[in-house]
């Protein structure tokens, strides 16, 4: 579908103050700088405005690279309306989009969406080649009737808070890094499907996750989790990784519900990743296995009440 039509489908009624860009993950920058465009929207009595987009710019002008993401559009959308944002619209990355300049770029967001500001972070940059630095987008502000602001990065622990961060901490298991940098529980989604059933045989039924193959994973271990199953809360222990004990070799996403009798099959299930408990290993025997996940299901808990504790 064409840039043109995309857009064309919201037709605000008053002018918008707009930002751009990927805003994979959600994390405490991209939360910055929302909050500060919902806030001065709010103050010229406008709407604010996010430009995303339906796939990550890398599957176009890096098609090799296999980039993951943190959130697919749907779970991405919902966390952007969260934040109070008026009209969020999502534009197929193509190569189409990839060879406007600057200067056309603009014109469609003013023509379209009747945008009168651009709020920023500091390294942003569209239109070919990335002309469209923020001295440049300035310039065409001046000219044809704009204003643009930048909003500084959030820094945690010395460091930029950005997606390349999260997906770093991530590939470490390090969910307590992940959950600081995005200011809550990392989250996985997708339609339960059929197993193998072995987990139940051991007295564990398992809700086998299907993700899709783009989405960042955490390496592969034992997790603390939380499941929602119809926005109910339960506890659960999270498997990510190849069963070595049964030599499978294809990398799943597998969790037990604690105390969960009801029938999964076909429903969405999201489970928010609290804490590594371990390692995926091989055991020589199913019993071995059992015993440890038995000690999983009892540090599980213990974690969850932890921290229940601690948030008061």
């Amino acid at each position: 579908m064409p840039i043109e039509d995309e857009l064309a489908k919201l037709k605000p009624e008053k002018e918008t103050l707009l930002t751009v860009g990927v805003f994979d993950g959600v994390h405490l920058g991209h939360q910055r700088l929302l909050t500060n465009l919902r806030e001065q929207a709010q103050r010229r009595s406008w709407l604010s405005g996010i430009v995303t987009f339906k796939s990550h710019p890398q599957t176009v002008l890096s098609p090799g690279s296999k980039l993951p993401w943190l959130n697919d559009l749907e779970d991405k959308i919902s966390l952007l309306r969260g934040l109070g944002i008026d009209i969020i619209v999502a534009l197929s990355f193509t190569v189409e989009l990839v060879q406007l300049s600057a200067r056309e770029f603009v014109r469609l967001l003013k023509d379209y969406l009747k945008m009168g500001g651009l709020v920023i972070g500091p390294d942003f940059a569209l239109g070919r080649n990335r002309e469209g630095d923020a001295s440049q987008l300035r310039l065409l502000g001046q000219e044809t009737g704009f204003s643009v602001e930048i909003v500084p990065p959030v820094i945690v622990d010395g460091e930029v808070v950005s997606s390349t961060g999260i997906r770093r901490a991530l590939a470490q298991g390090d969910m307590q890094r992940v959950e600081k940098l995005i200011g809550r529980h990392f989250s996985l989604s997708g339609q339960v499907v059929p197993g193998d059933r072995r987990g139940r045989v051991l007295g564990f039924p398992t809700a086998n996750l299907e993700v899709a193959t783009e989405q960042a994973l955490p390496s592969d271990g034992v997790y603390v989790t939380i499941a929602y199953f119809n926005h109910e809360a339960l506890p659960s222990v999270t498997n990510i990784g190849t069963r070595p004990t049964f030599g499978s070799g294809k990398r799943v996403v597998e969790t037990y519900v604690l105390n969960y009798e009801g029938q999964s099959y076909g429903q969405k299930l999201r489970i928010d990743l609290i804490e590594r408990l371990r390692d995926e290993k091989r055991f020589h025997t199913a019993k071995e296995l059992k015993a440890q996940i038995e000690q999983d299901v009892e540090q599980a808990m213990i974690t969850l009440a932890t921290r229940m504790r601690q948030r008061g």
